[in-house]
């Protein structure tokens, strides 16, 4: 599956869906779902100017999107106007392209994994598990949860 490494704490604000537009300096033909990695780096400057306090996931897959258009700014007005979806800081209105997003979604298990420049192919194993299984996860799950709340 396409990976895309988008910093922290813009990946926390794609996966919560406030981000929907991803500014990059290049374009791609590339439209569905992908995997949002958030890489080791934290961009300090912007969580203090986006008001972000807490903890961070990083050098991990953390959530996926979809990417539906890419939207092509041909000024710094344009960008300044769509500021509201991308969260971008004056200093990146530079970029030219827009990855316009939908269908964000949080992993509850975030994924530990390098991250590479771009889109790039992480193949993540699927582990078979029977329902039998996951029922009785469950089931001991609850009665751990009723049985904690009632001691």
């Amino acid at each position: 599956m396409k990976c895309l490494s988008v910093s922290q704490p813009f990946a926390d604000l794609i996966i919560s869906g406030k981000k929907i537009i991803e500014l990059r300096n290049w374009n791609s033909n590339f439209r569905g779902e992908f995997l949002i990695h958030a890489p080791i780096k934290i961009r300090t400057d912007d969580c203090r100017r986006l008001k972000i306090k807490k903890k961070l996931i990083t050098g991990a897959i953390v959530g996926k999107a979809k990417i539906y258009d890419v939207k092509k700014y041909s000024s710094k007005k344009e960008i300044k106007l769509d500021q509201k979806f991308h969260y971008a800081s004056k200093n990146n209105y530079n970029k030219t392209y827009g990855f316009m997003l939908k269908n964000a979604k949080s992993f509850r298990i975030p994924i530990p994994c390098k991250g590479q420049l771009g889109f790039f192919d992480v193949d993540i194993p699927k582990t078979r598990i029977k329902k039998k299984k996951i029922m009785t996860d469950i089931i001991d799950e609850e009665y751990r949860y009723q049985w904690i709340g009632h001691h």
